[in-house]
Order: structure tokens, then C-alpha cells, then sequence
């Protein structure tokens, strides 16, 4: 199995990288929006779609993005990644393809004696869900965790350009005041849940792939993970032995600017508590929406502005759009050069910001030529007029030809069924679902 270089174990900031983050795609993607993802972020990343002093930087996330793809493409290195990340990509005797399959995995665990411990319970390949993962029972005296609680957030692109502090209301099981979690009253002897067998857990095997399980270490349900169980009389009055009470705060969370989709804000120790485990976190994923005028490329914004043609020929100087942040945007066209349809002008700073410091991206405005309507054109005086004033233009003469077809034609536009907005033509998907064989139909733009 080749190794992934190009995607380390963690980024420059000690947190770890995830390759569905570099896809810009939720952990349950499909092939086919792994495949999607993978192509719109090649786009965005491609060295030669980027400025010299950034083509650098661009080349690794370009890297980065093509091993994300190849790895979450493949069924099977996918299975790796989710259970063992990327060094289990990188170090198959860890698990997965090139490691040992299910039945070495059960022979293994019985010459460990594992078999007979105390609270050990297999229940097939349909365990509950791990509290764990692949620690299963610690040997180092720590309590294990307990599950974390994930959200999606949706935000939009003018809360993540300015910052948003959210608050909001929370419920979650907390150990009981009264008996601490014990479940029983003061002074009341409990005896060992029989289930578990007094320690407080069960252990379940779950199938995670081809030849791969996973020893998932759980609460045990009876006792509530606390290993002991009172009779009935001898059971707390305020949680009647369910060791939690359920609890409600009011939590905060701030948005930071220029937070990125896919971004995560961890609220700890704010999951539910479960006696014998430390608790879980609340997990917040920030989820952008999509903009109805503005597109985002990392720290960089894009907006396309209407011109006029008047506008693109004598100059202009006016406010062009309305910013994220309320501001209007004014700009400056001197005459004696004229804009063209689709040219970019790029403004430094105006961009999403950086969440350390106080620099920004940059703005790029894309010209869109509003050419005049049908009834300025059926003015006859109209069109005189521009004759008057418009130089003459020097199209090519084709003396030589032999004969001449007059044709007919149709306005059409190439890019009118490719993603990626103008020019996003040019770059085909080669890897596309529905290959047609070369030698397809040809058409032509007249303008």
C-alpha cells in the first residue's frame, strides 16, 4: 500500500488533519460527491490557476486534495481512514487491508486470555456504539470517554465574515446531586451488577470493513455504568437509581471570523455524564451556506458586478456592490482603456478574514458587460449614432476562397452545462461517470 506524504498526521497548528475537510465533504459522502468534491477543489487549487507568488502553496493543497480523493475513493482505504486515520493508511499492520483479519483477530483475543475477563461480552458484529474506540478497556487507570455529541451549524457567509457569539439552550443527563451518581442512598451497600460483572462496562466487537473489527468498550446498561445495583427500597429518591438527573444551562458559542465550512468548535465536558467515564464533548461543524452573490476560496472572495457598456467604454466611479458587512464598495475606472466581459480586478484586502490577525484575503470582482436591450438597438437613430462615434473594425478578408455557403446560426454557450463558472470549460472532467468516446459532436460560438 503506497504512503501518503503529502497529508500529514496533523497541520501546523497540532490539529489533525481530516481528509473529508480537504474535500470540503460530510463524513457520509457518497462516491459520487467524493468525486465531485475532489474536481472542484483540483480546480480551486491548481498551481496554474494561481499567481506566481501563490502557485507554492497551492501545489501542496493540490497534492494534498489528489491523495484525500484517491484514499476516500477506494472503499476499502476509506474503511482504513475512518477507523485508524491516516497512519492506518500509512502503517497497514494497524488494521484494514494487510492486516489481520476477523478470525486471527478472535484467536488473538482468546491466547490473551481475554476471552474469560470479568465484564468481557461479544455480542457479534452488531456491538453498541464505542464509548472508546480502539482503546477498549484502559490499563493505565484512566476513566474511559464517554461519547462526544455532534451538531451541524448552519451559518451563513456574512456571520463567518464578521464573527457571531451564539447562545442557547441545553439539556443533558447529569450525575444525580443527591447520591453523586451512586444511585442509592446514604450508607445503602450495593452488590456487584451481574450483568457486567461489577465493572460498569460491557465490550462489544463491531465489523468496521472487510477483515476489520473494532473493540468498542460501552456502559453496560443495567447498572449505568457505575458496576453496582440496590435493591429497590435502597435506590435514590431524586434519580430512583438512574445515577442522572437531567440538567439544564444555557451554553455560548462564538463563531470566529473567517471560520472555515467544515470547522470545528468544541464545547468540553458539556455531553452527557455517565458514572465511571469522563464526559464527552458537544461537537459543533460549522456548515456555510452557500452565498447568493459572493463565492469564497479559502480566505478569498469573488463577486461578479454589472458594467455597463457606456461604463466599460467612458469610465465610471461608483459604489459596485455592498459587502459582507454592510459597506459599499467603491470603485474607480478612468477612461481611455475599456473593460472587457469577464475581466477580473482584483482588490487587495477586501476578502474574508484571517482568524489570526487583523490581514484579509482578497476581493476579486468579475465584469459582467450589460450590453444595451432590444429596444435601444430597433432605434435606428441609436444605431447611427453609435456608427458615428464607433471606430471602424479590421476583420480579416478572404479574397482567395473559391466558393461561399451562407450559413445559418444559434446563440449558445459552451460553459452552459460545466460547474465552475466562466472559463470552467476548459477544464474537463476526464474522470467523468458518462465517458463518451472521442470524436464527439463540435460546436462553434458566434459572436
Amino acid at each position: 500500500m503506497p504512503n501518503y506524504p503529502n497529508i500529514p498526521p496533523v497541520n501546523a497548528t497540532g490539529e489533525t488533519i481530516d481528509l473529508y475537510e480537504v474535500l470540503g465533504i460530510e463524513k457520509g459522502a457518497s462516491k459520487a460527491e467524493v468525486k465531485k468534491a475532489y474536481h472542484k477543489a483540483a480546480l480551486a487549487h491548481h498551481p496554474d490557476k494561481q499567481p506566481e507568488h501563490l502557485r507554492e502553496e497551492a501545489e501542496i493543497k493540490f497534492k494534498a486534495v489528489s491523495s484525500a480523493y484517491e484514499i476516500l475513493y477506494d472503499d476499502d482505504k476509506r474503511a482504513t481512514y475512518d477507523q485508524f486515520g491516516i497512519e492506518g493508511i500509512n502503517n497497514p499492520g494497524m488494521g484494514g487491508p494487510g492486516g489481520m483479519d476477523f478470525e486471527d483477530f478472535i484467536n488473538m483475543m482468546g491466547g490473551m486470555g481475554m476471552g474469560g475477563m470479568p465484564g468481557m461480552h461479544f455480542h457479534g458484529m452488531h456491538g453498541m456504539p464505542g464509548m472508546g474506540g480502539m482503546g477498549g478497556m484502559r490499563g493505565d487507570g484512566q476513566k474511559p470517554r464517554g461519547r462526544d455529541v455532534v451538531h451541524q451549524y448552519e451559518v451563513t457567509l456574512e456571520e463567518v465574515y464578521k464573527g457571531k457569539t451564539v447562545k442557547f439552550g441545553s439539556s443533558r443527563n447529569a450525575l444525580c446531586p443527591s447520591c453523586k451518581g451512586s444511585g442509592g442512598k446514604e450508607g445503602a451497600k450495593p452488590k456487584d451488577c451481574s450483568n457486567c460483572e461489577g465493572t460498569g462496562s460491557t465490550t462489544s466487537l463491531r465489523q468496521v470493513g472487510r477483515n476489520m473489527v473494532t473493540r468498542e468498550e460501552v456502559p453496560c446498561p443495567v447498572c449505568h455504568g457505575n458496576g453496582k445495583i440496590f435493591k429497590e427500597k435502597e435506590k435514590c429518591k431524586k434519580c430512583k437509581g438512574a445515577c442522572v438527573k437531567e440538567e439544564k444551562k444555557v451554553l455560548e458559542i462564538y463563531i470566529p471570523r473567517g471560520a472555515k465550512n467544515g470547522e470545528k468548535i468544541v464545547l468540553e465536558g458539556e455531553a452527557d455524564e455517565v458514572p465511571g467515564y469522563t464526559t464527552g464533548d458537544i461537537i459543533f461543524v460549522i456548515n456555510e451556506k452557500e452565498h447568493e452573490s459572493f463565492a469564497r476560496a479559502n480566505s478569498d472572495l469573488t463577486h461578479a458586478i454589472k458594467i455597463t457598456l457606456k461604463e466599460a467604454i467612458c469610465g465610471f466611479s461608483r459604489v459596485v456592490l455592498q459587502h459582507l458587512d454592510g459597506r459599499g464598495i467603491s470603485i474607480e475606472h478612468k477612461k481611455g482603456t475599456m473593460l472587457q466581459q469577464g475581466q477580473v480586478l482584483k482588490i487587495d484586502g477586501e476578502g474574508m478574514p484571517h482568524k489570526r490577525g487583523e490581514t484579509r484575503g482578497d476581493l476579486y470582482l468579475i465584469i459582467d458587460l450589460v450590453w444595451p436591450d432590444e429596444e435601444w438597438l430597433a432605434d435606428d437613430n441609436n444605431i447611427a449614432k453609435a456608427k458615428a462615434v464607433l471606430p471602424d473594425s479590421h476583420t480579416p478578408e478572404f479574397n482567395d476562397v473559391e466558393h461561399v455557403d451562407e450559413v445559418q446560426f444559434v446563440l449558445t454557450d459552451l460553459d452552459a452545462d460545466n460547474e465552475g463558472g466562466p472559463g470552467a470549460g476548459a477544464w474537463e472532467d476526464e474522470d467523468s461517470d458518462n465517458d463518451e468516446e472521442e470524436g464527439g459532436n463540435v460546436q462553434c460560438q458566434q459572436q
